[in-house]
């Protein structure tokens, strides 16, 4: 497995990544979930199969996760989706594909946006695009909302470890980031693979996107008894395989 490297984003902190450079293109890009790291067995498994078969394949820690400089708190939509533009920008080359986990999703179409020309496919996992206003907000209490702007946070319980801090900026910066409410231009392939058992991100929410990307080539697979994570044996097969087949269209 490749080593441990930082790159400096626009803001001008650190950014932890690690990279298999292969031959064959072309490339691969993993965006992970909110709080997650690049050390998932989703992340890793796609590197290990990414370099043994000499495929490029890039995974990268967010501004306040995972080994990368900052504190989660001061994270927004904004702030990583720069820092998967850096990364895409400053360290790989020629056509992209982007995985786009829960929370990644989100980052993972806004680069697609503002970069067409590089990013060819995406492969959406349990996608949470607007999740800070369409999930957490509309969920929150009016006691939790009021607490969120007036004392600037709220600590959300995770069943992950240690709780998420929803901040007053991630609220506000989400709200001003919303992709759900429009048509999203973009025209590659793209597959979105989401468990029917998903309880923070329910299958309602990411089958909206089917309608709303532009693309005429999109399949959305519910995957039976399947958690957000979609992290067993059976659906890191399919995941493989789901990049297989997005990568023989792409490369026609």
């Amino acid at each position: 497995m490749s080593a441990l490297k930082y790159l400096y984003s626009a803001d001008g902190s650190k950014l932890a990544y690690k990279q298999s450079i292969g031959r064959n293109t072309p490339g691969y890009i993993w965006c992970g979930g909110l709080k997650s790291d690049m050390e998932g067995g989703k992340a890793t498994t796609l590197h290990d199969w990414a370099a043994r078969t000499d495929r490029p394949y890039l995974r990268f820690d967010y501004y306040g996760h995972g080994a990368s400089e900052g504190h989660f708190r001061e994270g927004t939509i904004s702030r990583w989706t720069d820092d998967t533009l850096s990364v895409l920008d400053e360290l790989t080359d020629g056509p992209q594909i982007i995985f786009g986990s829960s929370m990644g999703a989100w980052t993972a179409l806004r680069t697609a946006l503002a970069r067409p020309k590089r990013v060819k496919a995406l492969i959406l996992i349990s996608p949470a695009p607007d999740f800070t206003e369409k999930l957490m907000w509309a969920r929150f209490s009016e006691t939790i909302r009021a607490q969120i702007m007036e004392e600037g946070m709220y600590l959300e319980p995770s069943d992950y470890g240690e709780p998420y801090e929803i901040t007053r900026e991630l609220i506000v910066d989400g709200r001003a980031n919303q992709m759900m409410d429009a048509p999203i231009d973009f025209s590659g392939p793209v597959r979105i693979l989401q468990g029917n058992d998903d309880i923070p991100v329910p299958p309602a929410h990411s089958r909206k996107l089917v309608d709303l990307i532009t693309s005429d080539d999109i399949t959305y697979t519910v995957i039976k008894g399947g958690d957000h994570s979609l992290s067993r044996p059976d659906d890191l097969r399919r995941l493989i395989a789901t990049a297989e087949e997005v990568e023989a269209v792409v490369s026609g």
